[in-house]
């Protein structure tokens, strides 16, 4: 199931928007700095940003709905089990979906002047509910199915990022993303896309998901540590041209026969959140790009044995 493309670029541009709309706007009407949290709520800025959410919301919605859905037949609503889809990429997927709404939702909430314990709980319950509207489309769909494990996996995620915020006011684990295209989508491109931006989006072959964690967040200030340095952990996959299993022939056309294996990964990753650069320009681009996996050697573990990799994507 593919649901986890949709939402993919459905977040993309529900964040650009949010993002620009409600920066820009205050850049132009705010006293305060616009890289600057108000120390206390700033109604102009909390209408602001709830006034852009609540229309947003339903025009992301609206689109993702023209551009998936509304060519395939409905039916009454349904459920469909997914699980062993792309060797759960696609779960793994959605749990850093549900994450990366809710990160930066909850940093534009503190930039209000709301509370970190009211800014995480926002951000937290409208993550999950973006996610939730997605799975309710493809339960009323013909083509998918409401699916509990992308619902699961969507709790996690949110869950993850909101105990975090609440325990510390930080992440010290962090999720990421890195990509690289795969030889993979050559044999079904209307599948796993016919060009980079549709690969980044449907090729499961081509994506890491990784569960940074930062080691300074755990010691004391004073620590010698570097503060941006994280050891990462990543989970992929290879070898796979259909969901649950490879097709050997596609429009009539043979496939070859490749292995579906997952791939584990130990590697370090740089948190560029904790990067001070002296420039808050800087340091929000750093912040807001901090969902990536920067390239960087590892050590690959697989149904093959152990490979190491001078530089991972």
């Amino acid at each position: 199931m593919m649901s986890m493309n949709r939402n993919r670029c459905a977040i993309f541009i529900f964040l650009l928007l949010i993002s620009f709309d409600v920066r820009s706007f205050a850049n132009e009407n705010d006293s305060l700095s616009l890289f600057e949290n108000s120390p206390t709520p700033l109604k102009k800025r909390v209408h602001l940003l709830n006034y852009t959410v609540a229309g947003l919301y339903p025009t992301t919605m609206t689109w993702l709905y023209t551009q998936w859905y509304k060519d395939y037949p409905q039916t009454t609503f349904h459920f469909f089990n997914d699980n062993s889809e792309w060797l759960q990429m696609d779960k793994f997927g959605h749990f850093w979906d549900a994450y990366s709404i809710a990160k930066p939702l909850t940093h534009l909430y503190r930039w209000t002047g709301y509370s970190n314990k009211k800014s995480t709980y926002l951000a937290c319950g409208i993550a999950f509910m973006f996610q939730t509207t997605v799975e309710v489309f493809d339960g009323f769909s013909s083509e998918w199915g409401f699916s509990t494990g992308d619902v699961m996996c969507n709790t996690g995620g949110v869950l993850l990022f909101g105990a975090q915020q609440l325990l510390w006011e930080e992440q010290r684990f962090t999720l990421k993303y890195s990509f690289s295209q795969s030889k993979y989508s050559r044999y079904r491109p209307n599948l796993l896309g016919s060009n980079l931006p549709e690969n980044i989006l449907k090729d499961y072959n081509g994506l890491t998901y990784w569960l940074c964690i930062n080691p300074y967040s755990f010691m004391s200030k004073e620590s010698k540590f570097p503060k941006w340095l994280n050891f990462a952990v990543g989970f992929g996959a290879d070898g796979m041209t259909g969901g649950k299993e490879n097709p050997s022939t596609v429009d009539g056309h043979a496939i070859p026969n490749f292995e579906r294996r997952r791939q584990f990964y130990l590697a370090l990753d740089v948190d560029l959140a904790k990067i001070n650069t002296g420039s808050k320009f800087v340091n929000g681009f750093f912040k807001l790009i901090n969902i990536v996996h920067i390239p960087a050697p590892a050590v690959e573990i697989n149904s093959r044995g152990v490979v190491w990799r001078g530089l991972a994507f």
